[in-house]
């Protein structure tokens, strides 16, 4: 690992909270581009090389966030990186419903229910594919598999609720 992926592990590995670390209390510099991709299906990658430790891709993307020039940053309390995302930051894997509520899970192993605070939407770019929003101006696009699971879960004119929401599908 480079000194500057080690300098931010270091900085967020610090007994701080991994599921919902302070990212609105955090505003350093920008301290540059860091080689850091994130792919459409969810790969994360440094230096063209897939990071394989999932404990590592779920920290940092546990400080990813997307500000209002558009732009994606890993962020610390000292360090702020920015990073290019291809489509949407993270993935959801899987979809079910539970009562009259769908959870998903996302590929950093996170289950999120679908509401007001986490609403679901069509992604015009992506062959109107559902995506749902996140925290910290974050967004996960559904795999193949979730999108037909949440197709299966429509009413028969195509459309998903949850938690007082609803989409169309089609």
């Amino acid at each position: 690992m480079t000194d500057k992926l080690d300098s931010i592990a270091d900085q967020v590995g610090k007994g701080r909270n991994f599921d919902s670390p302070p990212l609105h209390l955090w505003d350093p510099q920008l301290s540059g581009d860091i080689p850091i991709r994130i792919t459409r299906d969810g790969t994360w990658y440094h230096d063209g090389d897939p990071i394989r430790r999932e404990a590592l891709r779920n920290l940092f993307a546990s400080i990813l966030r997307r500000e209002e020039d558009g732009e994606y940053y890993l962020v610390t309390p000292g360090e702020k990186w920015r990073v290019q995302v291809d489509a949407h930051a993270l993935v959801v894997t899987d979809v079910e419903r539970q009562g009259d509520a769908l959870q998903l899970t996302l590929n950093t192993g996170k289950s999120i229910t679908v509401g007001e605070e986490h609403p679901l939407f069509l992604d015009p770019d992506i062959d109107n594919v559902a995506a749902v929003r996140l925290w910290h101006g974050l967004t996960a696009l559904f795999t193949r598999n979730a999108w037909y699971r949440l197709v299966e879960l429509a009413d028969s004119a195509g459309v998903v609720t949850s938690g007082g929401t609803s989409l169309r599908l089609q």
